[in-house]
C-alpha cells in the first residue's frame, strides 16, 4: 500500500523511538512481547503515539472517532450520562478525550438537561491533546470550561459516569498463534538487519490458562492468529474497588468472544492507521502509527463480573443510540432541506448504518448501584450473546 511520507521532523521522532525499542529488546535478550511493544509504540513519554505531538483525529489527522463526525453523538450520550449521574454523584470521568469535542458535547447536552456535573475529568496522557482539548472547550463550551479537570490517575473513590469511547481497542495486547497443538506467543525481535521482525516464542503458563479460555481453533494444518487483550479486563476489573456508585460507558469496535475467535478470523484483528489508511505493519514508523485490535466483550464482561460489578448492558452502537433519542436529537434540527440538516442526517447514518459504525462499535455498561433497565439498553440488549 502506497502510505503518505511522514516529514522529517516526524521521521526523526520516530527514529528515536525505533532505537528505544531496539535496546529494550537486546536488554530483554532479543525479544519482547507484542504487548510490550505495542506499549511503547504508543505511550512512551514524549515519543509515543499517543504522548507524542502529533495531530491525531479529524481531517488533519490519522482517522475520525464518533465526535467528529457530529455533536449529535455526545448529546445522545449525555442523556445516558444524566440517567447514571442522576443515580449516583454529579461527577463525570471521560478517559482519552481526544481533541475535546465530546467532553464540549456532553457537557453543553447536560447543561441543557438541567444537570451539568459539578466536575468532569479527563484522563489523557498526551500533553499536546490536553491542550487541544482546552482550547476546544473554552472555544466551544466557555462557561463550562472551569468544570473541567485534568488527572493523571484514576482517583481512589469514585461516584458518578465514566465514559471510555475508542480506548479499550488501544490497550496493548498480546498476539497468541495456535500451531502443532500448542500455543505460542508471537512477540518482536530484531532482525540481522536491526529492522523489527516477528518471532514466536512457547507461551508462558499464564497465556496458556487464560488462551484456554478463548476456545479458539486448533487448526489442523497451519496455524491459527489472534490477540488476548489482559489489559482492558484489568483496567475494568479494578473499577471494583474505586467505584461506589455509577456505571462505566465503554464504546469502541469489537465482538462478543463467539465472533471474536471464529475460524474465519486467522490473522487476527490487529490493525494500524495512518493518515486515514488501515494497514497491518505495526512496526513502519513506530511511534506514528496508530496500533488497534478489536475488543473481546466477552472478556470484559466477565472480568467486571468477577470484579463484584453488575453487568448493565451490551448492545450495538445504533441500538444505543437510538434508545438515547439521537433520531429526536436530529429532528431537531429542523428543515430537512438545510444542509445543516443534511449534514447532521449523514452522520447518523453513518453512526448508525450496519454497514458502517452501526454494528461494528458496541456499547457495554458496567457499574455499582443503579436501577435497571438503562436507557441505552432497554430496546435490542444483547447481554444474552455475551
Amino acid at each position: 500500500m502506497s502510505l503518505p511520507q511522514p516529514s522529517d521532523d516526524a521521521l526523526a521522532q520516530s527514529d528515536a523511538l525505533t532505537t528505544r525499542l531496539r535496546e529494550r529488546i537486546a536488554a530483554a535478550g532479543g525479544w519482547i512481547s507484542f504487548a510490550d511493544y505495542m506499549h511503547q509504540a504508543l505511550y512512551t513519554p514524549g515519543l509515543g503515539y499517543y504522548s507524542g505531538g502529533a495531530h491525531k483525529f479529524g481531517a488533519a489527522g490519522d482517522f475520525i472517532t464518533a465526535p467528529e463526525l457530529t455533536p449529535l453523538f455526545g448529546q445522545a450520550l449525555a442523556q445516558q450520562v444524566a440517567e447514571v449521574t442522576a443515580q449516583s454523584a454529579p461527577q463525570v470521568i471521560e478517559v482519552g478525550a481526544g481533541t475535546g469535542h465530546l467532553a464540549a458535547d456532553v457537557l453543553l447536552a447536560l447543561d441543557r438537561l438541567g444537570c451539568a456535573p459539578e466536575q468532569y475529568r479527563i484522563l489523557e496522557v498526551s500533553g499536546e491533546l490536553r491542550g487541544r482539548q482546552a482550547d476546544t472547550l473554552r472555544e466551544r463550551a466557555p462557561a463550562l470550561a472551569d468544570r473541567v479537570q485534568w488527572i493523571d490517575a484514576l482517583p481512589e473513590r469514585f461516584s458518578g459516569a465514566v465514559v471510555a469511547n475508542e480506548v479499550l481497542d488501544v490497550m496493548p495486547v498480546h498476539v497468541l498463534v495456535w500451531r502443532d497443538g500448542t500455543v505460542f506467543e508471537r512477540g518482536v525481535a530484531c532482525n540481522d538487519s536491526g529492522a523489527f521482525a516477528w518471532a514466536d516464542h512457547p507461551a508462558s503458563d499464564a497465556l496458556h490458562a487464560a488462551a484456554a479460555r478463548l476456545n479458539a481453533p486448533m487448526p489442523s494444518e497451519g496455524e491459527y492468529v489472534s490477540e488476548l487483550n489482559l489489559a482492558g479486563p484489568a483496567w475494568v476489573a479494578d473499577w471494583a474497588s474505586r467505584l461506589d456508585t455509577g456505571a462505566l460507558l465503554l464504546i469502541d469496535y469489537g465482538y462478543p468472544r463467539a465472533e471474536y475467535y471464529l475460524p474465519s478470523r486467522s490473522n487476527g484483528t490487529l490493525l494500524c492507521y495512518y493518515r486515514h489508511h488501515a494497514h497491518g505493519d505495526p512496526f513502519l514508523w513506530p511511534g506514528l502509527n496508530d496500533i488497534t485490535a478489536f475488543v473481546d466483550f466477552t472478556a470484559i464482561a466477565e472480568a467486571a463480573f468477577e470484579a463484584d460489578l453488575s453487568i448493565y448492558g451490551y448492545t450495538s452502537q445504533a441500538s444505543f443510540l437510538y434508545n438515547c433519542g439521537v433520531l429526536e436529537l436530529l429532528a431537531e434540527r429542523g428543515d430537512q432541506t438545510k444542509p445543516d440538516y443534511i449534514r447532521a442526517a449523514r452522520a447518523v447514518q453513518r453512526l448508525t448504518a450496519p454497514q458502517e459504525m452501526g454494528e461494528l462499535f458496541k456499547v457495554l455498561a458496567v457499574g455499582k448501584g443503579l436501577a435497571e433497565p438503562l436507557l441505552g439498553f432497554r430496546r435490542g440488549d444483547r447481554l444474552h450473546g455475551l
